[in-house]
């Protein structure tokens, strides 16, 4: 008996006619439908090829050029000036001679703001703690503080000089601004601060605007964590990760790979398919991305693809029509096959509808009584989260092993659903029941299922119930998840009958 419960010969039978039925009208299908599509076909893929490789391999990289062009000259050189800073040398002096005249330094970031057009200038001194800007000493900074972390972020840098990072700008009434934040090192290597100058984050936000305005694309900016950090107004409002993002998360470990040279990339968004080109650009630690919907490019090519198919659909119909007019002998009706659960090789719980169905009248003629065993595994979320999905199917899989192991062969094993099963046992009364699921309840705790360290230990709970005489199916096993529930509740790795 395939599959506990699924009789062969009802299996082998509802093959059969579904095979006699069916094998010409598919054989004719298949014939029909290569012949009619094969030209269409290859037509609209030749025609929307062209049109993606055009977009992907011309537009989205010419318009992420001419965007990382503006990022050159608006962005790229704060990165160069707060370098400067970094390494003056009346800068480092002026630190490692104890700050003595703090105009000094107010004075040249004051002149460094000026002479580059920066929104603000900086200083901080890891010895003193002062933040020095271009106006005077703003404040100490502190450990605690959570404005400050970003000091002491760039203080135990040790592979790179520098960082960007967006934040609010206190000297600038908490405007969003972009900072380059720049280790300043004494000449034995040693750090002794943090420089540098900021941008406006309006300035980036106004340019990718106006890109996206002038080629109705999607262009924003992703930190290497997949943050969005900078993006136009028509970009999921400029925030979020875009590994939580419907469509582009498929692709986001492609995004951010840490090439400079252009990646090309697509995606599907509903029924769009979105083509994505993005650039790593070292200097700033972002990675820059442009999107654009192909959809509206292809659409005639669609129509016309559509009206093809429709043309030979019609005619494949009407072959197929004439063909079952002569097939028309054969039995009509096909039991359907009961199916089963992939994961498993069990039935599956629209299976055991149907067999509920003639078991119980197969209770009802022959007086015999009919139970049922609904378990489930015990905390099965614990498995997954500490070893993954796949150690999680093998778990599924594994206590439905024991299960065919432990239960009579006459009994129906299903896969109710998830981590749960329900056992059909015909000619078998509620003491008998519980029997047989206490015995498997024992098998289940000590089978081992294989899991690496730290080990999870595989339990299950269980709910036994008897089928009543004129009851309904959703009573009966109603009770029985009735009894599920009390063995939960009463500590789990147990089992109560209803």
């Amino acid at each position: 008996m395939p599959h506990h419960g699924l009789p062969a010969c009802h299996y082998l039978v509802s093959m059969r006619l579904l095979s006699i039925k069916y094998r010409l009208l598919i054989l004719l299908t298949l014939i029909l439908g290569a012949g009619f599509m094969a030209t269409s076909l290859a037509s609209y893929l030749a025609s929307r090829q062209a049109i993606e490789h055009g977009i992907a391999d011309q537009t989205l990289p010419l318009t992420g050029d001419n965007i990382y062009s503006e990022i050159q000259k608006d962005m790229l050189r704060p990165v160069f000036i707060s370098s400067l800073m970094a390494h003056d040398t009346f800068v480092r002096d002026w630190i490692l001679a104890g700050e003595n005249k703090p105009e000094q330094i107010v004075r040249y970031l004051a002149e460094v703001k000026k002479k580059y057009g920066a929104i603000t200038s900086f200083l901080v001194s890891d010895k003193s703690s002062k933040y020095y800007y271009a106006e005077g000493t703003l404040k100490s900074v502190s450990p605690q503080a959570t404005r400050d972390i970003w000091y002491y972020r760039v203080r135990a840098m040790d592979k790179t000089d520098y960082e960007t990072n967006v934040d609010v700008d206190m000297a600038n009434r908490d405007s969003m601004t972009i900072f380059i934040n720049h280790r300043v090192v004494d000449y034995d290597g040693q750090f002794i601060g943090a420089t540098g100058i900021g941008l406006t984050l309006a300035t980036m936000s106004h340019i990718i605007d106006r890109y996206q305005a002038r080629f109705h694309r999607n262009i924003y900016f992703v930190d290497a964590a997949g943050s969005l950090v900078l993006a136009g107004k028509s970009v999921r409002n400029g925030h979020g990760n875009i590994r939580s993002l419907p469509g582009v998360n498929a692709i986001a470990e492609q995004i951010i790979n840490h090439r400079s040279e252009p990646t090309h990339l697509s995606y599907q968004l509903g029924r769009a398919q979105i083509l994505v080109n993005s650039r790593f650009i070292p200097e700033l630690g972002w990675y820059l991305v442009v999107e654009q919907n192909v959809s509206d490019e292809v659409q005639s090519l669609q129509r016309v693809f559509i009206f093809n198919l429709a043309i030979s659909f019609g005619v494949t119909l009407l072959v197929l029509l004439l063909t079952l007019l002569t097939v028309n002998r054969y039995q009509r009706r096909i039991e359907r096959i009961a199916s089963t659960d992939a994961l498993t090789g069990l039935l599956n719980r629209q299976s055991l509808e149907l067999l509920f169905q003639r078991a119980m009248l197969l209770s009802k003629r022959n007086e015999q009584p009919m139970s049922a065993i609904l378990f489930d595994i015990d905390f099965f979320k614990r498995v997954n989260d500490t070893h993954g999905h796949l150690w999680g199917d093998k778990v599924i899989r594994g206590v439905a092993d024991v299960a065919r192991a432990t239960v009579r062969e006459s009994d129906v094993i299903t896969r109710w659903g998830g981590e749960e099963y329900l056992v059909l046992l015909n000619d078998c009364c509620l003491a008998k029941a519980a029997e047989v699921a206490e015995s498997l309840r024992a098998a289940i705790e000590r089978h081992d299922f294989g899991l690496p360290e730290p080990r999870v230990p595989v339990t299950i709970s269980l709910g036994v119930t008897e089928y009543r005489p004129e009851e309904s199916e959703s009573a009966f096993f109603s009770r029985a998840d009735s009894a599920l529930y009390q063995a939960k509740e009463q500590g789990r790795n147990r089992l109560r009958a209803a």
